[in-house]
């Protein structure tokens, strides 16, 4: 004989089916908002104001091979005229990849990572007055751990290019040698009917002046500085 229907108890198991289903819609609603939540604060860690000096991570943890020193930093920011500056001058956006890495870190070494560096062209800084970011976070006596780079490589011959620009030396070497190809293709006999040893450095002496006002000119109508002096300076003229 089939059994009557209990209305009552059907109801009872469809309610507790439900609110299983409903709890496991509400853990992954709070899950999704706490990692919502995580990023927010990352993002404001980024790009916000910190002078965090520091993060204490566990060193078991690290890898080697990512650990940088101010004075290595320096080095490259020099060579290939990049900055080295807060995060929050840097005006592009951070990628995602870039987040999640850090919500790794900061779960692996139970912390909140702050005081965030990045080496980046200027162009791509905010400066007061897309080539190839990296992201750092400080560990403390000078050294710094990088976290993720994005974007393209630098240009294969950026260092060359930029060389003149390392110090004054590497700049009049430029513009002697700019001079001296300059005076070379002026043709013989242009000023007198005799050439002369004399002559050819009287040229070359006059085209080293012009090269020389040119570059000047262009150095304090830009406000152009040496690499050295702009590898750290949050300062468009610097």
């Amino acid at each position: 004989m089939i059994p009557r229907t209990n209305i009552e108890e059907i109801l009872h198991r469809f309610r507790e089916q439900h609110a299983h289903e409903e709890q496991i819609i509400q853990d992954v609603y709070q899950l999704l908002r706490e990692e919502g939540d995580k990023e927010d604060r990352i993002v404001a860690n980024v790009s916000g104001k910190n002078k965090d000096s520091q993060n204490d991570f566990k060193f078991d943890l690290l890898e080697t091979d990512k650990i940088y020193h101010i004075e290595q930093i320096k080095a490259i920011c020099i060579n290939y005229r990049l900055r080295f500056l807060d995060s929050r001058y840097f005006k592009a956006e951070i990628p995602q990849e870039a987040i999640s890495k850090i919500k790794k870190l900061e779960k692996e070494h139970d912390t909140e990572l702050k005081g965030y560096k990045i080496i980046a062209p200027s162009k791509l800084f905010k400066l007061e007055d897309k080539d190839d970011p990296l992201l750092f976070a400080p560990i403390g006596n000078g050294y710094y751990y990088l976290i993720h780079k994005w974007g393209n490589d630098l240009h294969p011959l950026r260092r060359i290019l930029v060389w003149p620009f390392k110090n004054v030396l590497n700049l009049t070497a430029l513009v002697v040698l700019i001079s001296y190809l300059a005076t070379l293709m002026v043709p013989d006999g242009l000023f007198s009917k005799s050439n002369s040893s004399a002559e050819f450095w009287i040229i070359f002496f006059f085209m080293f002046k012009s090269v020389a006002a040119v570059v000047i000119f262009y150095g304090f109508a830009l406000g152009k500085n040496f690499n050295p002096a702009i590898w750290n300076s949050k300062y468009f003229n610097a």
